[in-house]
């Protein structure tokens, strides 16, 4: 009996991506591959790459090179966002065997087998408007928690970002078509459902037609999420990140009567200044954000609300960015993710002046890390002894158990590996050193 071809997987960025690498994974062992860890050896490796930051871009290398480690002969391709906007660069990277980009990604396999008889680093990477339908993908792995497309591309041209040159113009699937994928994942017995996409408050725009077929009306996120709610097998969703002029108070009111929707909310600010939010092109300013989170706090006052910030963009002067620091110390969120900003090319705020220098835009960043810690850790203890339900997850160590609350605290906890993938309540006893509740069972 012949050994079967193997290959292995590698993720850079967001958790859209992760969703459409555990895609393309399983097309790899539908065809008879056996998957392997990335740092095993394998006859084929696939990257897929992100390319917000320079350092996304580097780590990209880091991969290739870890690859050619685990075995100089194996063929590998690259493929995501850093492949559809710099294709000619990868190609030029040591090793690399085949760069697909936006459209041709989940070809991967079509192309594998033509490897040796193409050329060294051949790029098939077209215009990125070929990458104008809609293409399923969903996360399996971890038997907890799956995270589901829904959406992809973006409309939205905001000056620093490259995301809709690396993936096209928003397109959603159909919520029937969400709801057979939730009925795949619910079958593997995974219990929590992060929905992702580009831009996930946009879901209906570029909406697929299936079997010739025109939805009734234009869906919206509201009703995709109000369908969702009705399904069963899953015992949670949760939003993965929404545009903060796309959060309606329907929205939130659905959420914080739902079934099954957690009281959680990631919503971009990426600064607190509106002179720098215009030159962002943003499509609010921070009024609007600051009347989102109290319409949140409003109806769902446990809800954990994340915020995205960018600092050190081209203009912003320490008078900008003290009226951030300011907004978001007075603004009732609970974590930020904070980015330093880096020049991407063919953006509009590559071209801009009053650049700020590197050196600041890193002690920016820490003042801003260190400002979501005091929050993080206020809303943790803000919590504490108080019950909640938790989806238990393995720690990897023994004995121990980890989890997430429904308002997205991180717990740890003793017990039996049976308790894995089950919802449990339990009590928050203690805050840790390293920013985790220690918890009992309640």
């Amino acid at each position: 009996m012949a050994t079967p071809q193997t290959a292995a997987f590698h993720t850079l960025g967001c958790k859209l991506n992760f969703s459409e690498t555990s895609s393309i994974r399983r097309m790899f062992e539908d065809k008879g591959y056996a998957t392997v860890d990335f740092g095993e050896p394998a006859n084929v490796y696939v990257i897929n790459t992100c390319s917000v930051t320079d350092f996304a871009d580097r780590k990209c290398r880091y991969a290739v090179r870890q690859a050619q480690k685990a075995n100089p002969d194996a063929k590998i391709v690259v493929i995501g966002c850093y492949a559809q906007l710099k294709p000619e660069e990868i190609s030029n990277i040591p090793g690399v065997d085949l760069v697909l980009g936006a459209a041709q990604k989940f070809n991967v396999l079509h192309y594998i087998d033509q490897i040796g008889t193409l050329d060294k680093g051949m790029v098939i990477a077209g215009e990125v408007e070929e990458a104008n339908s809609f293409i399923e993908s969903f996360s399996f792995g971890d038997r907890t928690r799956s995270f589901l497309k829904v959406q992809d591309g973006c409309n939205y041209n905001c000056s620093f970002c490259t995301i809709p040159q690396a993936r096209g113009k928003s397109r959603s699937d159909t919520i029937e078509n969400v709801r057979k994928n939730v009925a795949t994942i619910a079958e593997k017995g995974v219990k929590e459902i992060v929905l992702t996409g580009v831009n996930l408050g946009d879901f209906g725009n570029g909406t697929e037609v299936i079997e010739g077929t025109k939805p009734k009306k234009e869906a919206l996120f509201i009703d995709l999420i109000k369908e969702l709610d009705q399904t069963d097998g899953i015992e949670r969703f949760r939003i993965s990140s929404i545009e903060p002029n796309l959060l309606t108070k329907e929205i939130i009111s659905f959420v914080s009567q739902s079934k099954k929707f957690v009281p959680h909310f990631h919503v971009p600010l990426q600064s607190g200044s509106n002179d720098i939010l215009k030159l962002m092109r943003r499509r609010y300013l921070r009024e609007l954000y600051s009347e989102r989170v109290s319409w949140i706090r409003k109806e769902i006052p446990e809800c954990c609300i994340g915020v995205d910030v960018i600092v050190g963009f081209p203009g912003e002067t320490e008078e900008h960015f003290q009226e951030t620091v300011k907004f978001l110390s007075d603004l009732d969120v609970n974590y930020f993710h904070v980015f330093t900003y880096s020049e991407r090319a063919n953006t509009l705020a590559s071209e801009m002046d009053q650049i700020v220098p590197m050196e600041t835009r890193r002690k920016r960043n820490e003042i801003l890390r260190n400002l979501s810690a005091m929050k993080k850790r206020q809303f943790y203890l803000h919590n504490q002894g108080k019950i909640k339900r938790v989806l238990i997850e393995d720690s990897k160590n023994p004995g121990a158990l980890t989890g997430f609350t429904s308002n997205y605290i991180k717990i740890k906890l003793k017990g039996e590996l049976s308790l894995v993938n089950e919802l449990r309540s339990v009590k928050l006893e203690k805050l840790t050193p390293e920013g985790v509740f220690e918890a009992s069972l309640a």
